[in-house]
């Protein structure tokens, strides 16, 4: 802090007990009663003064950068794969993003999660319920600023529609969601004529659904536009895939998106009915997005999913405060189960790969939830940890996982 800011006494240990209060949905009131050594009244003015929306990502990046770089987590992935889902978190009534949910049977908003195969989510935000959520996906890609960049996305029937097919497509992004009753969607043709010896009945007979060529050449030039300047950030693809989503036949853009998403979802869709290890990518990722869901919900311990501000800014900072404390009680869980893989190591247990690789962080029977909490020591720095495993462990287990 600078200028006229005040100058907290402790930073690193307010900054800490400000992370857990707002993380865990104590609130700054419920948290002084079990911290003697902070008042509400500072807490509140930490998480309002001291913390934005954009250095709580930033903050949550570098711990996911250094969970990136534990042995451990080499077995389960290396970053390059997420999952995007969202959850139900109830709200206070009468503000701006929170409104009814049939799907979810309440009233809230949904905090959307970018999930990698690192079991730490990249990227979250808080966003109504009565969006389709795969507005979002591009968006929490872009905005990642953790050094793991996924390739391959996957997602629910809510992580996909034609237009975000193809501007993914465009960005270079491979989504590859599970897709709810696939077997009733249309697989469109390249051309009228085009017949097939053996999946030739999972093709549509209509000649109107097949693909227009035609239009996406005519639009390429204009595709390509949007699309770059959606990367270099000029144009949200939170507005511009609203505007596409509206089904309009006088709006050229939105159909030369759609013709490009058709094509795409076709190959999506043979993809995923001829392999069987993409299929189950899918299943393990998007499982891993679920779990990540329940877990922070049982981190959310003070309030049980239940954002009480009626403040955009405040409910996006409260995910994000939900999102450090998760990846920080991940980041920590791991550390232990290298410090525990090595002891048995040396106790001459052999480590195998398939082992490793199943194992999760979401574990609760090591995190103490209730009672008081004792900040004497905050203000010491951790001791240095050991990243590496087994050195010839790890790298089996690399092998395999790259096989």
């Amino acid at each position: 802090m600078s200028g006229s800011d005040p100058k907290l006494k402790d930073p690193l240990a307010r900054y800490v007990v400000t992370a857990f209060t707002y993380g865990s949905g104590l609130g700054a009131a419920q948290a002084a009663r079990h911290i003697r050594t902070v008042s509400a009244h500072e807490l509140a003015a930490i998480a309002k003064r001291h913390c934005t929306p954009k250095n709580l990502a930033r903050a949550g990046a570098d711990v996911v950068d250094a969970h990136l770089d534990l042995d451990l987590v080499h077995t389960w992935g290396d970053g390059s794969v997420a999952a995007v889902d969202g959850t139900m978190m109830d709200a206070a009534v009468d503000n701006l993003l929170a409104e009814t949910s049939i799907r979810y049977g309440g009233y809230g908003g949904i905090a959307h999660h970018l999930v990698a195969d690192t079991y730490v989510a990249l990227f979250s935000r808080f966003v109504p319920c009565g969006v389709w959520e795969a507005v979002y996906l591009i968006d929490s890609l872009l905005q990642n600023p953790s050094a793991a960049q996924p390739e391959q996305v996957h997602a629910d029937t809510q992580g996909q529609s034609f237009p975000v097919f193809g501007l993914a497509h465009l960005l270079g992004i491979d989504l590859l969601p599970r897709i709810r009753n696939f077997q009733d969607l249309t697989f469109h043709r390249p051309d009228p004529t085009a017949r097939y010896r053996h999946i030739d009945q999972l093709f549509s007979t209509d000649p109107r659904t097949a693909i227009d060529w035609d239009l996406i050449r005519r639009h390429w030039p204009d595709l390509m536009q949007v699309a770059l300047s959606v990367k270099q950030g000029t144009v949200s693809s939170v507005t511009l895939l609203r505007r596409l989503n509206n089904r309009s036949r006088k709006n050229q853009s939105y159909q030369a998106f759609r013709e490009v998403g058709r094509a795409v979802r076709t190959a999506v869709l043979l993809r995923y009915l001829s392999d069987p290890a993409l299929r189950e990518q899918i299943q393990r990722a998007t499982n891993k997005a679920e779990a990540y869901n329940g877990f922070t919900k049982w981190l959310h311990f003070g309030n049980a999913g239940w954002l009480t501000s009626r403040d955009p800014e405040l409910q996006d900072k409260a995910i994000k405060f939900l999102d450090l404390v998760a990846s920080s009680v991940i980041f920590s869980t791991t550390i232990d189960m290298t410090r525990t893989l090595r002891q048995m190591a040396r106790e001459g247990w052999t480590l195998n790969a398939s082992d490793l690789a199943v194992l999760s962080p979401y574990r609760r029977e090591n995190v103490l939830r209730f009672g008081d909490y004792t900040t004497d020591q905050l203000h010491i720095p951790p001791p240095a940890y050991n990243p590496t495993l087994h050195t010839a462990e790890v790298a089996r287990a690399e092998t395999e996982f790259r096989r």
